[in-house]
């Protein structure tokens, strides 16, 4: 007996040998350290595979991408039911929220916490289980190449881990100005990911820059002033109870984010606002679907950072779980809804009011004094004395810059119709070529009032800013020509990319460039003459007059009054500032 029990004892002590030894191949190097650490790159792949050997039956890792360094890009698919496919999540119509670690790869609390709760998932049994109604999509680190520019003073702002990524890509892109634009080969393995899989909510989890004050994390989402009512609903409930959750669980949650309008100045307060789509919680809105963006604060200990990063995705998932199939029907409703925008008024910008809401605001006792280092005003704080602060916070939003749509869609001439093709194609929005000519189209093409060329490079680009209006006329349209129709789902992204005074407009950020260099030019001693010539004309001669009376700064360049007359020969080019995508009444479907 004694020899049974004896081998039964030691059997035992086997198992939970080889269950613990399970247990802790899951385990991150965060919590082999005690989150004084965060893991290399090399940690991602061995974990995700180990997280999908543990669990076969609900867990799928793969690669959906490559970065420009030749790294894998991981993603992890996890559901209770074994739907663990794009195709599988949509043929069963099941929720898909996905999780983005490491966009900036310095501000990496969200690869350690992702981990944490998908183990913890995993291993919870029984009917409340999140992953019972939805797919848990997780991508650890986006920002893969500069995650392995591994460094301790990355972020010198931040308390830990002990060393961190880098912000950019090898490429020197922010992954988090790239959503519209999507220049990185990072974001266009993103947005095919995202595009396979339609998330009904995007979490973008980060950690802010900033000034010292007590208040732990922030989450914000769109659309929550912007879009269809019934979403701004939605998103507001949504953030309700993820804030409120947070707080009983020992968190100061914000509902916005805390940067300072006046920089290092605490009492010019906060404002809110709705992002450009180069952002993404301005892109992931005009899809129709939920973009939520988390911010732990930077002076916070790693610890408490994952902490909090943890309780936003437990939260998450647990209100996508009890509300997410109602959600998921108003989202599809709106895209049905986009689909009928034909000209109708669309907001292309938004803007914030001047009038403010006082907010108790959690900080500690600073002071506001000359610097003999800089030789201006600092502040300094004091961690020992917390304070409570009213500030004002801007919250009034409303529309800025509004167009109606277009009552079909855009048309792309040939010269660069597979340029805005393969962006569109990127996006998932719908477009195609028209197969042959077609005489005396009625159009609207925009007419260029001014244009100012940025005066320093962003993001590898010199943007362009422009003002003018949509005018109607007749042209010949080439066969190879792109139309893109309004009548889509993603019709309101589409107005994003192809307006021309929308914020991240492919014209804002200077893909067309060149249609607003003037490449011709008449030499003055002959534009001399033109205008000689001209001026025998009254009406001419009239209007050169009264421009010569009103406008000195006109008056007083000889460029501009010889430009005058040239604007006017046969010989000025009609390409110049010509923006060359065209609105149309026209559907070119099926042609």
């Amino acid at each position: 007996m004694r020899t049974i029990s004896a081998l039964c004892y030691a059997l035992c002590l086997l198992a939970v040998a080889d269950a613990t030894a399970a247990g802790n191949a899951l385990d991150t190097h965060a919590e082999r350290t005690a989150f004084a650490e965060t893991g290399r790159f090399a940690e991602v792949e061995p974990l995700c595979r180990q997280f999908e050997q543990a669990h076969p039956d609900q867990v799928r890792c793969f690669s959906f991408g490559t970065s420009p360094e030749g790294r894998t890009m991981w993603a992890l698919a996890a559901n209770s039911q074994g739907v663990l496919t794009a195709q599988a999540a949509s043929a069963a119509k099941l929720l898909v929220t996905l999780f983005q670690g490491g966009i900036h790869a310095g501000e990496i609390d969200g690869k350690d916490a992702g981990f944490l709760v998908l183990r913890e998932l995993l291993q919870k049994p029984g009917k409340d289980n999140p992953l019972n109604k939805q797919v848990m999509l997780f991508v650890p680190v986006f920002n893969v190449d500069g995650h392995e520019r591994f460094g301790a003073w990355n972020r010198p702002n931040q308390r830990g881990p002990k060393e961190m990524g880098w912000r950019t890509t090898a490429q020197n892109y922010n992954l988090n100005r790239d959503y519209a634009k999507a220049d990185s080969p990072e974001m266009r393995h993103m947005l095919a990911l995202i595009n396979a899989w339609d998330p009904l909510f995007y979490v973008d989890l980060h950690v802010t820059d900033g000034a010292k004050f007590q208040h732990d994390i922030s989450v914000q989402i769109e659309p929550v002033y912007s879009g269809p009512a019934e979403l701004r609903a939605i998103s507001r409930q949504y953030q309700d109870a993820v804030l409120a959750d947070l707080n009983r669980k020992g968190s100061l949650a914000l509902p916005y984010y805390p940067s300072f309008i006046e920089y290092d100045n605490p009492a010019s307060g906060f404002a809110d606002s709705v992002s450009p789509p180069r952002f993404s919680t301005g892109y992931y809105q005009l899809r129709n679907r939920f973009g939520v963006l988390v911010e732990t604060h930077s002076w916070k200990t790693y610890p408490v950072r994952v902490k909090a990063t943890a309780e936003t995705i437990r939260a998450t998932l647990a209100q996508v779980a009890a509300h997410g199939d109602a959600w998921l029907a108003q989202a599809y409703a709106a895209d049905r809804q986009s689909a009928k925008l034909a000209g109708t008024p669309v907001a292309l910008t938004y803007q914030t009011g001047k009038t403010p809401t006082l907010v108790d605001f959690r900080g500690y006792r600073y002071t506001r004094t000359p610097s003999e280092v800089s030789g201006t005003l600092m502040t300094r704080y004091d961690e020992s004395k917390p304070e409570v602060w009213k500030l004002p916070l801007y919250k009034d939003i409303t529309v800025g810059i509004q167009i109606a749509a277009p009552l079909a869609g855009y048309l792309v001439p040939p010269a660069f119709a597979d340029f805005i093709e393969m962006k569109l194609q990127v996006h998932g929005i719908q477009a195609q070529r028209i197969s042959g000519n077609r005489r005396n189209v009625p159009v609207e093409r925009f007419k260029t009032g001014s244009a100012a060329f940025a005066a320093t490079s962003f993001e590898s680009h010199q943007g362009l800013s422009i003002t003018g209006a949509w005018q109607g006329q007749r042209v010949d349209v080439a066969a190879g020509s792109l139309y893109a129709p309004i009548a889509q789902p993603k019709a309101k992204l589409l107005m994003a990319l192809l307006e021309p005074q929308a914020p991240d407009s492919y014209l804002a950020w200077g893909f067309f460039n060149n249609r607003f260099e003037r490449k011709e030019y008449m030499e003055d001693y002959v534009a001399e003459e033109v205008a000689r010539d001209m001026l025998k004309d009254p009406a001419i001669k009239a209007e050169f007059d009264a421009k010569l009376a009103a406008d000195k700064a006109f008056a007083g360049s000889p460029q501009q009054r010889l430009e005058f007359f040239a604007r006017k020969h046969s010989s000025w080019d009609d390409h110049y500032q010509a923006y060359p995508v065209l609105r149309t009444a026209v559907d070119f479907s099926g042609n």
